[in-house]
């Protein structure tokens, strides 16, 4: 595998945004006591969820990321990739279990297939 993905697909950027907003509106609450100090790790957590989660496109796999970890899937193993009625994509294994795809979209799927050097085939 290569080390540097081909492809990243990613969630808005607006997240991050909304996550820093966050914290510093948690900053004066989180301040007012010590023992509320905590709180400002929900936003730091909302912030790094935001920036790492994705769906990252190598020629022989993908790499689906959430907060922590992430999971490798094999081209090879992937018996289809369909979208949901909300349009985020799946990916259906030929073991049956069905993983996901963080960020990928049906808009943007065309875009990770190229990347992946997949083909497109229509369901019959």
């Amino acid at each position: 595998m290569s080390s540097k993905p081909l492809l990243r697909v990613r969630k808005t950027g607006a997240l991050l945004v909304a996550a820093g907003l966050a914290f510093l509106g948690a900053i004066p609450f989180a301040g007012a006591r010590w023992e509320l100090t905590p709180v400002l790790l929900i936003p730091i957590a909302f912030f790094v969820w935001a920036w790492r989660a994705g769906t990252d496109v190598y020629a022989d796999e993908l790499r689906v990321k959430a907060l922590v970890g992430s999971t490798r899937v094999p081209w090879p193993r992937i018996a289809e990739l369909a979208p949901d009625e909300r349009g985020q994509v799946s990916a259906l294994l030929d073991n049956g279990n069905v993983i996901k795809l963080t960020a990928v979209t049906s808009e943007n799927l065309p875009r990770v297939l190229a990347a992946g050097g997949q083909e497109i085939k229509e369901a019959d």
